[in-house]
């Protein structure tokens, strides 16, 4: 579906470009090519073969239609970055059920140029390999569904009357066009983003809960088209006022993450950090805290511009999230430093994370239009009770622990020194 597909990706968290394909990993390379140009050939061979019929047309033209209305009401509502997530599969779920794969293939293309122009811009190329997902995923589902219902719009609806076995069959190719199109998408976004978890481009508990909700709409949408289409006249209003609802959860989930990384920004980090510090005093659990900064961060937008600088603040929020824990906190505090709270660990776990994220960090490379970059990083360890006992406390002794790491060299982990002693880095 249109909206897991752009988490997938990159939406939900936008990640700079890094140019033209050519420019990505070379597996992108030649992966986007090859599913845009499958998608392509499979669309000139299916409007060879394909026999228009009026009934055909009508369906195509209204499901359109209702998406294109959707689409107006999201930019009317905004979509700030970080907010990707609408009900749009609820009418490309219809055309892929309903009408011969080449609907299916076609259905997501005026669409997804009516969302570029019209609602939020985004990479030419990211956006083709979403519509080629898409497209592909929908005539997958069309084929299945059509060997088992064949003509699903001709005569009396008798698979949505009988409801066996057309109704199983209709949820299992709602279920296969999901795993197709987040396979597709998932490939690209992980080969863009190496150091990120497969879990986190496939999906969550809150994705695929999200995919289960849009794809039981779009079934039921397919159901009332197949009564009448000027049922969905019916429809169109619950499926607007769901994605108003929708909508309104995305832009405050936006309004706590940063946008160039997708992290927590500094606000809301902190109310997350005080949660943590509250439950670490209530447990007398230990509780560390560490403030990473990407060294001669400037140098790196001086030498090759803001867009590599952004790229390389994703590779190292990605490769931090990717090393971390689910309940440890991590977030932006601006510019190129970072914040992790850990619960529950001591010095010794404390410093053993921050050289396992150190060592993650110098592996990374960000690629750029003559070669790739890498950074390192330093890090300022505190701990809560013996460098703090608040959170204000603990930020401002791992500040200290972090400017002894550059003063030392950079590339380094360091505790705060004890009355003034030049303590040993971790």
């Amino acid at each position: 579906m249109q909206s897991s597909a752009e988490d997938r990706g990159g939406e939900l968290a936008p990640k700079p470009g890094r140019g033209a394909v050519a420019g990505r990993p070379p597996f992108l390379a030649v992966y986007v090519p090859a599913v845009v140009g499958l998608h392509l050939v499979l669309t000139v061979v299916a409007l060879l073969g394909t026999a228009f019929r009026p009934e055909d047309l009508l369906t195509f033209a209204a499901l359109l239609a209702c998406g294109a209305v959707c689409i107006e009401a999201t930019r009317r509502l905004g979509m700030p970055a970080g907010v990707a997530r609408d009900l749009l599969s609820a009418w490309w779920l219809p055309a892929a059920l309903l009408l011969p794969p080449l609907y299916a293939l076609l259905t997501p293309i005026p669409l997804q140029i009516l969302l570029q122009f019209r609602v939020r811009r985004t990479l030419p190329h990211r956006r083709i390999l979403v519509t080629s997902a898409l497209g592909l995923a929908g005539a997958a589902a069309s084929v299945v569904f059509h060997r088992a219902v064949p003509a699903p719009l001709a005569g009396t609806p008798d698979w949505v009357v009988q409801g066996y076995p057309g109704i199983p069959v209709a949820i299992g190719c709602a279920a296969l066009f999901a795993v197709v199109n987040t396979l597709l998408v998932a490939v690209a976004a992980h080969a863009a983003e190496p150091e990120s978890r497969w879990r986190d481009v496939l999906w969550n508990r809150e994705s695929l809960l999200l995919d289960v909700v849009e794809l039981c709409v779009g079934v039921l949408v397919a159901v009332t088209s197949t009564l009448s289409l000027g049922m969905l006249l019916l429809a169109l209003p619950p499926v607007m006022l769901l994605q108003r609802s929708l909508m309104h959860q995305q832009l405050q989930a936006a309004a706590r993450t940063d946008a160039k990384t997708g992290l927590l920004n500094a606000a809301a980090w902190q109310r997350e950090a005080d949660t943590e510090l509250s439950r670490s005093v209530r447990t007398h659990d230990p509780l560390a805290l560490l403030l990473i900064d990407i060294d001669h961060f400037k140098k790196v937008n001086d030498t090759h511009g803001h867009l590599v600088g952004d790229q390389v603040l994703v590779g190292v929020a990605s490769t931090l999230c990717g090393q971390l824990r689910d309940y440890d906190v991590v977030g932006r505090f601006g510019g190129e430093e970072f914040v992790v709270l850990l619960p529950g660990a001591d010095t010794v776990e404390a410093c053993r994370v921050a050289e396992r994220l150190r060592g993650r960090v110098r592996r990374l490379a960000v690629p750029t239009d003559d070669g790739t970059v890498t950074v390192t990083i330093s890090v300022g360890v505190s701990l809560f009770r013996m460098h703090g006992e608040d959170l204000i406390e603990l930020l401002a002794a791992a500040d200290l622990a972090l400017y002894r790491a550059k003063q030392s060299g950079r590339d380094r982990v360091c505790l705060p020194a004890v009355d003034g002693s030049r303590e040993p880095e971790a």
